[in-house]
């Protein structure tokens, strides 16, 4: 083992792991001072207020597997015995600070323009150009400054941060590059010393395929709508191309799940029309969007997600629709289709599940104990609040992982509470 250091050095730290997952694994041990997230390495390095404190938690770690969201990461000393800026700046790259900040947003629950991360960067110094596009690392974007302090200082400010509460974490490195190279000023990219330059390349888009609002959803008649939902464009990943509306769902926990549950969850993204079990695969299911776009949001939102003990694994069907039969579900008039009315505000909603669910329609006399108890068979309630808005009662209910809250999510929405049909979707907020 390494020289004992107050710096712990954690490794396999995956993006869905938070700054914050890392404190509460290690604050038993001691005062944590620093943490600094090297996410283009999947690694974090931890100080804590003295020594003891981190062999503490070493030797701990020593015996029992240390486990965050279901990935094992591998914890030791540091080769620093300090954490300074500096060292801060060494692992982002290995080379000289430069004028241009590359940039990638992790955890990004809200679509990111232009104009948003130059609202965050320009407070610390004058931003000349702008541009940001769709890596296999996620969304990123590089921001070329004036002069190249004012790049060091906005990296040291902003390293690790949220643009919003809870989420579209920075991850900020230097990049290699020399100089910008900007042909359009829209709301991917921008040339803040040249505001002559066009906002698109005549006849067609420069960033085919990524949140281009012009593009045209034969499915839909409301694009404008779901757009501005977005915020003018659609979240990473989404195409609003896609025009298979069935998807199929497999890795289900075939003595947990049934139609309604499947509802219950695929709603969140889009009307269901019909879904159906598959006899002769008891863990897969076929669920049928009401288009194209809200297929691509399930897919996107909902593979990988676990449920009932299993990883979910859900992909466009080869089957265009599902055949109307005594084997299949049809839920196509059904009231409790989300998207039937103000379906830009339920866009907006979307998101892959979180730990936290809000508790809608209920009656106006409830309490959180009542809250509590209709829920907490599925799980650790972490907390609760009820509150009221718009003279309506609503509740917040967070358990301690994403599953138990999908879990409470399938089996409860739709569900009655002291007379009334409540309903229940994800909620992008971190903590009550």
């Amino acid at each position: 083992m390494a020289e004992s250091s107050k710096v712990v050095h954690v490794r396999n730290v995956g993006h869905e792991i938070s700054e914050n997952d890392l404190l509460q694994l290690f604050q038993p041990f001691g005062v944590i001072t620093k943490l600094v997230m090297l996410r283009a390495k999947n690694q974090a390095l931890l100080q804590m207020q003295d020594v003891s404190s981190a062999v503490s938690a070493l030797q701990f770690f020593t015996n029992v597997q240390p486990t965050i969201r279901g990935r094992n990461v591998y914890v030791q000393f540091s080769s620093h015995q300090e954490l300074t800026t500096i060292e801060q700046n060494i692992h982002g790259r290995e080379d000289e600070p430069n004028r241009i900040l590359l940039v990638t947003i992790h955890h990004m629950l809200y679509p990111i323009t232009v104009d948003v991360l130059h609202q965050v960067f320009s407070p610390y110094g004058f931003v000349e150009k702008l541009v940001t596009f769709q890596k296999s690392a996620g969304f990123q974007a590089l921001i070329q400054y004036q002069v190249q302090q004012c790049a060091a200082s906005a990296r040291t400010a902003l390293q690790g941060r949220n643009i919003y509460d809870g989420c579209c974490q920075l991850d900020i490195q230097f990049s290699n590059l020399e100089e910008l190279q900007v042909n359009y000023n829209n709301d991917r990219s921008r040339d803040y010393t040249n505001p002559n330059l066009p906002a698109e390349q005549k006849g067609r888009s420069s960033h085919p395929g990524y949140g281009d609002t012009g593009v045209a959803y034969p499915q839909m008649a409301n694009t404008s709508a779901i757009a501005a939902a977005f915020g003018g464009g659609l979240p990473p990943g989404i195409t609003g191309t896609n025009d298979r509306c069935t998807v199929l769902v497999s890795n289900l926990n075939a003595d947990s799940i049934d139609e309604d549950k499947l509802f219950n969850l695929f709603s969140l993204y889009g009307n269901i029309v019909r879904i159906k079990l598959l006899r002769n695969k008891p863990d897969h299911a076929l669920v049928q969007m009401g288009d194209g776009f809200q297929a691509e949001l399930a897919v996107h939102f909902l593979k990988g997600a676990m449920l009932f003990g299993k990883r979910l694994e859900v992909n466009f069907s080869k089957h265009p629709n599902i055949t109307p039969g005594t084997d299949s579900h049809d839920y196509v008039n059904s009231n409790l289709n989300r998207f039937n009315r103000n379906a830009a505000k339920n866009y907006r909603y979307c998101c892959s599940p979180t730990k936290m669910i809000h508790l809608s329609t209920l009656p106006q006399d409830v309490t959180e104990e009542e809250v509590m108890n209709h829920v907490q068979e599925h799980g650790a309630v972490v907390n609760t609040k009820v509150f009221e808005m718009n003279g309506k009662k609503q509740a917040l209910v967070q358990f301690e992982n994403e599953e138990e809250a999908a879990e409470a999510l399938v089996c409860k929405h739709a569900t009655s509470l002291g007379g009334s049909i409540i309903r229940i979707s994800f909620s992008q907020l971190q903590t009550i």
